[in-house]
């Protein structure tokens, strides 16, 4: 049975801290509906200190942030968003429109439509996290979205150079330095200068999260999102320091950001627990990781792989490390996670940045039901049907006819009746069910 060596915050603590954050963001998503862009300069100038008459950013602004970067720094952004670019290509090419007949003369079939416009939010409030222009702005190229614009809060006062790079480089048609919750709202609502969008996608913290939650509906979404989250699942194969590393690098994402260790070593367990506290001597961001492994941190130990199988889906973690003897045991049994990362020789942050997988993953427990962002998030699955003869209209419709009057649908059924009565030479009584 599996138990805990150290546990996570209370969850009746967690549901208060939500429920004041959908009260907040419920208010300010009603003022930007209301005033529109005056609504949203004033949030900007509340929460980022950052002013202007429009936040879109010219075409001399976004060179004036490319020139700020290297060729290195701009040749490492294009072999990231390569990878993206390729792997999103390679999961778009097994998507495919098909049309079959599945009776003679019934034709079916499906297109696979792009969204037609997409606002990407692109964090970058204390790190600028232009690895997320690439995981939206690139994998909705790829599925063929026709208007693409983002939203980045400003960094230290101003655009932050590599974000804006990374999203003129994916191929972003409107780029504004607008962050958090007057961002997100501004894409869905539109304001009078903003086109509101059909769709949002991205990460961000909890504000930005309730955001699209509350918008979801009128807008798509990629996703509910909470806090990064992190499981090492790992035995004596590995030692207490990698898996120390893995659980910081991803608890430095902020203060209540989940980083769970399941393992079948005690011995590791311990050592991992104590490289942790080593490494929060020296880690420079350990003031925001230290908060995440005292408030959010597991250490749970279980009896055998099989335990951890059962664990790991509970728990439904956005990224799952695997460190094992048999990292495939894994891939063959788990069911819920975001995106797993077998072996020691790879890890989240790969992911994050650079290998080509979007980061863009699901979170509190949303696994269960959902996987991440991909190309075929951003693409619409539409069917369609035709009727090639007579004889199939009258046929189908006979059938449809008897159905729709078991539910009492006497007008579904006169729908039927006629195409029976004109294509099928039979005398049917209005409203009545064919025979």
């Amino acid at each position: 049975m599996a138990r805990f060596l150290k546990r996570g915050r209370d969850a009746d603590a967690v549901a208060e801290d939500d429920a004041k954050v959908r009260a907040t963001v419920e208010n300010i998503l009603a003022d930007i509906k209301a005033r529109g862009d005056a609504a949203v300069r004033e949030l900007s100038i509340r929460f980022d200190k950052w002013d202007r008459q429009n936040f879109r950013l010219t075409e001399g602004e976004i060179q004036a942030c490319l020139d700020q970067l290297t060729p290195r720094d701009l040749e490492d952004i294009r072999f990231a968003q390569t990878q993206v670019r390729n792997f999103a290509e390679h999961q778009k090419a097994a998507l495919r429109d098909i049309e079959v007949e599945t009776l003679p003369g019934v034709v079916l079939g499906h297109r696979n439509i792009p969204v037609n416009s997409v606002g990407c939010y692109v964090p970058g409030g204390k790190y600028p996290l232009l690895a997320s222009a690439h995981m939206s702005v690139v994998t909705a190229k790829v599925a063929g979205c026709k208007r693409i614009i983002t939203c980045a809060p400003p960094f230290e006062g101003r655009p932050a150079p590599a974000i804006v790079a990374a999203q003129h480089l994916a191929g972003a048609d409107e780029i504004y330095c607008l962050g958090g919750i007057q961002a997100v709202g501004a894409m869905a609502l539109g304001t009078e200068s903003i086109s509101p969008v059909d769709m949002l996608v991205g990460p961000g913290n909890a504000f930005v999260a309730e955001a699209k939650r509350q918008l979801y509906g009128r807008v798509g979404i990629d996703l509910f999102a909470g806090p990064t989250e992190t499981l090492i699942i790992a035995d004596e194969t590995v030692d207490g320091e990698i898996c120390a590393t893995d659980l910081l690098g991803q608890a430095e994402h902020g203060p209540n950001s989940p980083a769970v260790l399941l393992t079948t070593s005690e011995k590791l367990a311990r050592e991992t627990m104590a490289e942790v506290e080593r490494l929060l001597t020296i880690l420079p961001t350990a003031a925001i990781a230290r908060k995440a492994w005292e408030d959010y941190g597991e250490v749970i130990i279980c009896d055998s792989e099989d335990e951890m199988v059962a664990e790991a889906d509970r728990i439904a973690s956005e990224h799952v490390q695997v460190m094992t003897r048999d990292p495939d045991y894994f891939l063959q049994h788990m069911t819920n996670y975001g995106a797993l990362f077998l072996g020691p020789r790879t890890n989240v942050s790969f992911g994050d940045k650079v290998i080509g997988t979007n980061h863009t993953l699901p979170t509190k427990k949303s696994a269960r039901y959902t996987g991440g962002l991909w190309v075929g998030k951003f693409m619409k699955t539409c069917t369609y049907q035709r009727v090639l003869t007579d004889e199939a209209s009258a046929m189908i419709g006979e059938y449809c006819s008897r159905l729709c009057m078991l539910e009492g649908f006497v007008g579904h059924a006169e729908q039927a009746n006629i195409r029976v009565r004109r294509y099928g030479g039979r005398n049917i009584p209005y409203a009545t069910a064919a025979d």
